[in-house]
């Protein structure tokens, strides 16, 4: 996910992208390969209003209006579309990065073969991007990176080990269940392990309530190399995974329940958490994250608890130890731009769970809302610095046009307020009803008690006057797509997520320009589903007004952003 939101940014801010993914399908452990819902800031939105907005919030809200059961080929196919549809993005799926060509301390090349068509593809550019989760590039390229538990003394980092170690978080295999009509017997494979009683399990008999979507401490790996023991630790997790399947259905006391329900899906290829971390400029810690992260070079965000996986994983039961302890942090924190590029090799950006964090702090940013974040900025800083014939470590003077630049495309940046055009600034804004200010303060979400948005209900109309007449090259909306809500692709027996467009987000509008003291139609929208709207106008106009039509169901909506360039 961090990958296909840094190419889309970057396509889209004009730059020639190539995205090389070793996968047939986009959005890795989110993918349907691994299903793995998408956490992050939000924390299964028990904060709300954190919920990451920009690219993947667009990603999301599509798959809302597009997939209402939750199906993972059709949210494959949606992630597939829209990297088709850039046409600065050229996709080579199936295709693994073997090898590079270094000129000094600059990646001139990579070479990936792609499985399907048996072709070798090299790939030269300005900069690189590794988010690849396992950090390909770093034996590659002699990138510095680390792997395993920095020591407690080294960044005073009380969650951290007395000494440093190898060990990391595990890898999860679930798997997907269906109930049916009638009793569905299981028979458990020879090769699975067998647990008889509930305490052979992590959680007990309490934590295997929940059998529609598997289970997250179905996790080994992190006593072991999470990169080259990837396909044994594979096998022994499918033993474990069935061996749960089969306690719950004729061991358990509560197996009644399980009576009519079956296997749907396995999953083959391992969900990972924790392999190599590059070093950046800037390593983020524990105090980083307790501290809120209030870098002034802050570019993404993420909010998720450290959530610090035993290394034993599912084996960690046989100890009398926790699966996963979950530390304190804040939502938001501020993620520093020094942590998305290496510090020895030029060209070099990542994003993801292998950014420059330490073990602790990347507990909490690992997860994919996280990674989401940062993609977007890696690509959009990429896009800049390619424009300016620039490097990463030289774009620091350019912090304050890469965080405009960002909250330009709808990614949130705490603390940081976007800055309007003249135009937008000094135009007269008024309003059917109430005060429309806020739509124009630069905050374009509720935050605390505080709305920043302009509430409607149908009919009623925001309108800008502008000085004179005014040649409109944009306009842009951000509307309401419920950030209170819980829109992740999850699979909960009972979850609280939306299957539909929210039903505040405005379906229908209408924009109107003044012409000779007369609004005329200018543009409507119907069955629109996008918290992000911006039209290209050209074109010379005394004002121009929205209108609300129509919504998804609810009563009233709200404007959290209109803004003219």
């Amino acid at each position: 996910m961090a990958g296909l939101c840094a190419a889309l940014s970057a396509a889209r801010h004009g730059m020639k992208v190539v995205l090389m993914h070793d996968r047939p399908v986009l959005g890795g452990n989110a993918s349907s390969e691994c299903r793995v819902h998408i956490c992050g800031a939000d924390r299964h939105n028990q904060v709300k209003n954190m919920r990451e907005t920009g690219i993947l919030e667009e990603l999301r809200l599509e798959n809302l209006y597009r997939n209402p059961n939750r199906i993972f080929s059709v949210w494959d196919t949606i992630l597939l579309e829209k990297a088709w549809a850039e046409p600065n993005l050229t996709l080579l799926l199936n295709c693994t990065c073997q090898s590079l060509e270094m000129d000094g301390n600059l990646i001139h090349s990579i070479t990936g073969w792609q499985l399907t068509t048996q072709t070798y593809h090299t790939i030269e550019a300005r900069l690189f991007a590794d988010c690849s989760g396992d950090g390909i590039l770093a034996p590659l390229s002699q990138a510095e990176f680390r792997m395993g538990r920095e020591a407690r003394h080294e960044f005073n980092e009380s969650i951290e080990p007395e000494q440093a170690d190898d060990k990391t978080m595990g890898m999860t295999i679930l798997f997907q269940t269906r109930k049916y009509p009638n009793p569905q017997p299981f028979e458990s494979p020879p090769w699975a392990h067998h647990f008889e009683e509930c305490e052979d399990l992590p959680y007990g008999n309490s934590g295997h309530h929940w059998w529609q979507m598997g289970y997250w401490w179905v996790e080994l790996g992190g006593e072991r190399h999470s990169i080259h023991d990837t396909e044994a630790l594979r096998d022994e997790l499918l033993k474990t995974a069935y061996g749960v399947w089969d306690h719950i259905k004729n061991h358990c006391p509560e197996k009644k329940a399980a009576e009519n329900w079956a296997l749907d899906w396995v999953q083959f290829m391992p969900a990972k958490r924790e392999s190599r971390r590059y070093i950046g400029e800037h390593i983020q810690t524990q105090n980083d994250i307790e501290s809120g992260g209030h870098f002034d070079d802050l570019v993404a965000y993420g909010g998720w608890t450290m959530d610090d996986h035993h290394p034993a994983g599912f084996n960690a039961v046989r100890i009398n130890a926790p699966a996963t302890i979950f530390h304190r942090s804040p939502s938001p924190y501020g993620i520093s731009y020094r942590c998305l590029y290496s510090r020895n090799i030029g060209n070099l950006l990542f994003a993801g769970r292998n950014a420059s964090f330490s073990h602790a702090a990347m507990s909490s940013s690992r997860v994919m809302g996280t990674a989401c974040s940062m993609g977007q900025a890696v690509g959009v800083s990429a896009a800049l610095a390619i424009q300016k014939g620039s490097f990463p470590s030289r774009m620091k003077s350019h912090i304050h046009e890469i965080q405009q630049a960002l909250l330009h495309d709808d990614a949130y940046l705490p603390w940081i307020k976007q800055e309007f055009s003249k135009l937008t600034l000094v135009s007269t804004l008024i309003a059917s009803h109430g005060d429309p200010q806020s739509v124009r303060d630069g905050i374009n979400r509720p935050v605390g008690n505080e709305m920043h948005s302009w509430m409607a209900q149908c009919g009623d109309w925001i309108a800008y006057i502008f000085p004179s007449g005014m040649s409109v090259e944009s306009v842009t909306l951000l509307l309401d797509s419920a950030l209170e809500k819980n829109i992740q692709m999850s699979y909960h027996q009972k979850d609280d997520q939306l299957t539909s467009p929210p039903d505040t987000m405005p379906k229908t509008f209408r924009l109107e320009s003044l012409i000779e003291g007369n609004w005329m139609p200018l543009f409507q929208r119907t069955n629109n589903h996008q918290r992000l709207v911006r039209l290209q106008l050209g074109k010379e106009m005394g004002g121009i007004r929205f209108v609300l039509d129509e919504t998804w169901g609810s009563d009233w909506s709200r404007v959290f952003a209109f803004y003219i360039d």
